[in-house]
């Protein structure tokens, strides 16, 4: 095993997740109606990303004792965009933004010689959106990490 296929976010409400990360430039694949998806993917370059019923997601990890659902703070998961240019961590800030998301570290040089910052989705996930100068990335768009 040496892959990750799916990410899933369990969300509150799926139809205002779905509108959010389609908003911030997702392409989205609906299982069930547009108006009431029953689970949604993104056809990204690399890993997939799915939005699930976040009730319904602890119920299918164990629906005689579902874990309990986080009520807010940081539960020790982040995402990342990695970006080819300060300007484009710059634009992916101020495009999540205007979208609803909430800056919690705005771009900035980094102890290691990147720049970049955070910002949690409507659903208060955390995502790193970073760029370092000696990135490279293979013909999939994917971080070559050596």
């Amino acid at each position: 095993m040496n892959r990750i296929n799916l990410i899933t976010l369990g969300v509150k409400d799926i139809s205002a997740s779905l509108e959010f990360y389609r908003n911030i430039g997702f392409k989205a694949h609906i299982v069930g109606e547009e108006a009431h998806p029953m689970v949604v993917f993104f056809n990204n370059e690399g890993s997939k990303l799915a939005l699930f019923p976040i009730e319904e997601l602890a119920n299918d990890i164990n629906a005689g004792n579902p874990p309990e659902i986080s009520r807010g703070g940081f539960n020790g998961i982040t995402l990342a965009y990695n970006g080819k240019s300060e300007a484009e961590v710059d634009d992916v800030m101020s495009k999540v933004k205007q979208h609803g998301a909430t800056v919690v570290k705005h771009p900035q040089p980094l102890s290691w010689g990147g720049y970049g910052g955070y910002f949690t989705d409507i659903d208060g996930y955390y995502w790193e959106v970073a760029y370092g100068s000696e990135w490279e990335f293979d013909v999939s768009n994917m971080l070559v990490v050596d």
